[in-house]
């Protein structure tokens, strides 16, 4: 039951602001969403990420050096179906136990090469309080110790104290509340794949990357 499948997700939302879980969703899928987003980045569909309010954003690599390749609201593969089925299945979980009023999810794919990393931020930007709820399903095969990129996430009630450092192992999915949590990437050493998006409560499609 799909229900019992998110219980872990959402006992840990609830009592601490994240869950961090693994083997949660199949591994033949996982695989399948890596070799789709490795498809997508030879074919040149990714395009490297921006930061700031979505009317301006900018470049700037210092900050964050990863390249995106958003999903469309509809799939184009089975794959994207099937992971989309599912983010589907735990926003109505979502709001059923919480309440947000969450309407909609936007997803992409992101690769952080060599050397980048994303510096500590929020997921909710000024004036947009709509990202309510953050997923991360690490993508990455065959990762080591030594590869770097882990997600650092840092104390809501003291910002600059690094909380913890998670290893983005394949298959790890890592959900957090938006406003909450303040939290980086750390400089990867080898190529980082990942799954990243958000669960919204507004219904008007603005991407800000």
């Amino acid at each position: 039951m799909l229900d019992q499948e998110f219980d872990a997700l959402l006992r840990d939302l609830a009592e601490q602001g994240f869950s961090i879980q693994d083997g949660l969703l199949p591994a033949d899928l996982v695989d399948d969403l890596y070799k789709d987003a490795l498809q997508a980045w030879q074919s040149g569909e990714f395009t490297p990420a921006r930061v700031g309010h979505a009317l301006q954003p900018q470049r700037i690599t210092a900050i964050r050096g990863d390249t995106i390749r958003w999903l469309d609201p509809e799939p184009t593969n089975d794959a994207q179906a099937r992971f989309l089925e599912w983010s589907e299945a735990l926003r109505h979980e979502l709001n059923a136990q919480f309440y947000l009023g969450l309407q909609r999810t936007e997803f992409h794919y992101a690769h952080y090469p060599p050397g980048a990393g994303y510096a500590r931020h929020m997921d909710q930007h000024r004036g947009q309080p709509h990202r309510r709820i953050t997923l991360i399903l690490y993508l990455t095969p065959d990762r080591r110790p030594d590869d770097g990129g882990e997600l650092c996430l840092y104390r809501p009630e003291a910002p600059s104290e690094e909380w913890m450092r998670i290893a983005p192992e394949r298959g790890r999915l890592v959900l957090f509340r938006s406003e909450l949590i303040p939290h980086g990437v750390l400089p990867a050493h080898r190529s980082r794949w990942s799954m990243t998006g958000w669960f919204r409560n507004d219904g008007v499609l603005l991407r800000a990357a």
